[in-house]
């Protein structure tokens, strides 16, 4: 059907994508278009039907359906439809369905690639709108490629290291490094393909503690004091991943390989130099201060550069990752300095993080939540006074260096969240068995459990057994269902966005509460059905794909949870940037209109899965 030039030239110029395109493109493109006439109930593009047309709705309604006949979106004037088939799989994913007598333009795919490779924006925007999150959530990770912890060891690490058979004595393998100057000795063994496989690692640390402050004789072989089987990392993983390997376990050389063969080893130090200019440098050097009174507003400062990272383009897992190697290096430092102060533990303990430090996934406004377990031989009257005091000197002190107290007082300083190892499996039994509303609370921070400093054969036993006993526990997963579905996204029906009406947060609304916190939970429900011992969420998500969850299920949630992170680290940043106490409530009205698309995909995506939460979990009121 002819349609008049101007007016189609007119309209487009209003509506993203086309309005940013020049006067000769769209008058181009108004000419390349035909016009079709719907009738309320027609369907133009039926599920696994192919389509090779973009629909643009001049005016009416169309709605958009799921595989189950789910209202997935209405789409009204000036948007668009029919664009997933044009970039991937010819067959729509959807069902199209008029719910007006509507007027809508189409586009051959042959004038819509042409298109597309001269406007790459206008490809790039209808890419992200039929992949939804994801290609937000890759552009946001792909365009920060030449971030500096992006880079791989290959070009750290030193090839020239020092080597030598287990056989060498302690005497020579101590002169060999004196003659040398280097910290660290490989201890390695002679492959078939004549490459040298890694054996064991000794360092001028293990040279003190093991061999002076031991007594051992020089004359033993380095095989006898050497680390075996030590950690290694591969040649092309990022120098972000070595540096928390060192963090987490407060070592400081890491042995780097290639398909089994050693090809040389990056140090701390080389990463701090890499480091030098950055200003995530702190960061990596808080477990350096000496006192407690060096460690006050340590974490603040490290989220303000961790913010000042996200400003430069890092992912939100990396961000995330950056504050909690800060927080856990705070914490095994504390718990070092209160040992000091106080003296040797009279028991073994496990001091855990829990939540979302548990998880690796603190923000820029995560508070604290951490629990100690004590060995079985714990006696309240005998040592319970040592405890309270450590507990106090450690969360007090994380308090002091800008990690907040929790408002919850889930903390290790409360008497309730020091137990012995058989006490915390005889409390989440009771939390499994009995999932009462606050054991529910508990039970859904607690079962992100890791260790952070002490003994870490207590805290997994704890965790072992916690999710040995959930797995089959069906009654406390139907209850996790219940919670997780409560999460209601902030979305209307026609995918309006919800927000507050007044108080503080007026016109902002929470992108954690109805958004990231749903699927944290969800994620964790998989988890714990399955058995899995992962607290991780996209980890979690990543083994639920294809058993607890579809593959396609996951990859939305975890695009989601991308997407929605990234948002969050950008707003908090701003507002740390600007002095203000970072949160996570968002105005709409302050994201471009593409950015509002993709938050009400996110929703959508959460949502979608709360329903499906709902038809397999029997999903009931608590």
């Amino acid at each position: 059907m002819s349609v008049e030039i101007d007016e189609v030239t007119s309209f487009l110029a209003k509506n993203e994508p086309f309005s940013h395109l020049p006067e000769e493109e769209l008058n181009a493109l108004s000419s390349q278009l035909s016009m079709i006439y719907l009738r309320r109930g027609d369907i133009p593009i039926k599920l696994g039907q192919e389509n090779a047309n973009l629909h643009i709705i001049r005016t009416g309604a169309i709605d958009v359906l799921g595989e189950d006949g789910m209202l997935l979106d209405r789409r009204e004037s000036g948007l668009t439809f029919g664009y997933s088939t044009l970039q991937g799989e010819p067959h729509s994913a959807y069902e199209m369905v008029a719910v007006e007598d509507s007027l809508v333009f189409t586009l051959a795919q042959e004038d819509f690639s042409e298109l597309s490779r001269r406007n790459p924006d206008i490809g790039r925007f209808f890419s992200a709108q039929s992949r939804q999150i994801r290609a937000a959530a890759r552009e946001l990770s792909e365009s920060t490629s030449t971030d500096v912890l992006r880079t791989p060891l290959r070009e750290l690490i030193r090839a020239d290291i020092l080597t030598a058979p287990a056989a060498t004595t302690i005497r020579e393998a101590a002169m060999l490094m004196t003659d040398r100057g280097v910290s660290s000795l490989l201890v390695v063994t002679p492959g078939s393909d004549s490459a040298k496989h890694l054996a064991g690692i000794v360092t001028d640390r293990d040279l003190r503690t093991r061999v002076l402050a031991a007594e051992r004789d020089p004359a033993e072989s380095v095989g006898e004091i050497m680390t075996p089987q030590p950690l290694t990392v591969s040649a092309d993983a990022p120098a972000m991943e070595a540096l928390l390997h060192m963090a987490e376990r407060g070592i400081h050389h890491l042995p780097v390989v290639k398909e089994g063969s050693l090809q040389g080893i990056v140090t701390q130090s080389d990463i701090t130099r890499l480091l030098y200019n950055d200003p995530v440098y702190l960061a990596a050097d808080l477990s350096r201060r000496a006192n407690a009174a060096e460690l006050s507003e340590a974490f603040s400062e490290a989220t303000l550069l961790a913010g000042r990272f996200v400003e430069r383009g890092s992912t939100p897992a990396e961000a995330s990752s950056l504050v909690t190697l800060a927080a856990d290096a705070v914490a095994r430092r504390l718990c070092t300095l209160a040992e000091e102060e106080l003296g040797p533990p009279p028991v073994e303990y496990a001091f855990v993080a829990v939540g979302s430090q548990g998880r690796r996934e603190m923000a820029l406004a995560s508070d604290q939540d951490n629990a100690l377990v004590l060995a079985d031989d714990y006696d309240a009257n005998a040592h319970g006074e040592y405890f309270a005091r450590f507990s106090t000197f450690v969360c007090q002190g994380l308090a002091a260096a800008g990690q907040a107290l929790c408002p919850g007082d889930m903390m290790a300083m409360n008497a309730e969240w020091r137990m012995t190892r058989s006490q915390w499996i005889d409390t989440f039994r009771k939390w499994i068995r009995d999932p009462q509303p606050e054991a529910l609370l508990n039970a859904q921070i607690f079962f992100d459990f890791r260790v952070l400093y002490g003994s870490e054969e207590l805290a997994l036993e704890v965790h072992t057994a916690a999710v040995e006993m959930g797995k089959g526990a069906t009654r406390l997963h139907a209850h996790l269902a219940s919670l997780a579905a409560r999460r209601e996204p902030p979305l209307t029906l026609f995918r309006g966005l919800v927000v507050e009406r007044d108080g503080d947060y007026a016109h902002t609304l929470d992108i954690k509460k109805g958004g990231t916190a749903g699927i944290v939970q969800m994620a964790r429900l998989f988890a714990l059905a399955s058995g899995s011992t992962v607290v991780d969420t996209r980890q979690r998500l990543s083994e639920a794909a294809g058993n607890a969850v579809s593959r396609r299920g996951a990859q939305e949630l975890l695009d989601a949870f991308d997407y929605l992170r990234s948002l969050s680290f950008e707003h908090q940043a701003r507002q740390l940037r600007e002095g203000h106490k970072p949160d996570y409530h968002i105005d709409p009205k302050s994201l471009g209109r593409m950015d509002r698309e993709h938050l009400r995909d996110a929703f959508r995506a959460i949502k979608s899965m709360q329903n499906a939460l709902a038809t397999k979990y029997p999903v009931r009121s608590i």
